[in-house]
């Protein structure tokens, strides 16, 4: 008669353990999705300040084409409100003229709390120089 009565005592323990193990997947899979988020985000901008400083650095153009150039390359492949901190400056690379194009954005966070994640990248590039 024990094997009846212990039957009806686990009644319900599938959604307890259902419950426990989705406390500790839910938020595993967010931290996933978010580091995916913000390496995506960066990679695209690092790609559209390389792009840029490529850009700046053709001999009939000058830095604002290049920070154009970012912008498009941002707004085309993600979006344009990560483009809000474009820069482009002239640098010497390893002793030659060169350009470099700073981007700043913030990843807003998946959730409806916690800090943004703010990221910094550069793309540099030498400049083209006419032969006398």
């Amino acid at each position: 008669m024990a094997g009846p009565a212990r039957r009806r005592d686990e009644r319900g323990s599938a959604v307890v353990d259902f419950v426990l193990v989705m406390l500790i997947l839910i938020p595993l899979f967010l931290g996933i999705l978010q580091l995916a988020l913000v390496l995506h985000v960066r990679n695209t901008l690092a790609s559209a300040a390389s792009e840029g400083a490529r850009y700046a650095a053709t001999q009939d153009r000058g830095l604002g084409d290049g920070e154009a150039k970012a912008r498009t390359e941002i707004s085309t492949a993600i979006s344009g409100r990560y483009a809000s901190s474009v820069d482009a400056s002239s640098t010497t690379v390893e002793g030659a003229p060169g350009v470099v194009v700073a981007v700043e954005a913030e990843v807003p966070p998946l959730g409806l709390w916690g800090p943004a994640v703010r990221i910094r990248v550069e793309g540099h590039a030498i400049e083209e120089v006419t032969e006398p």
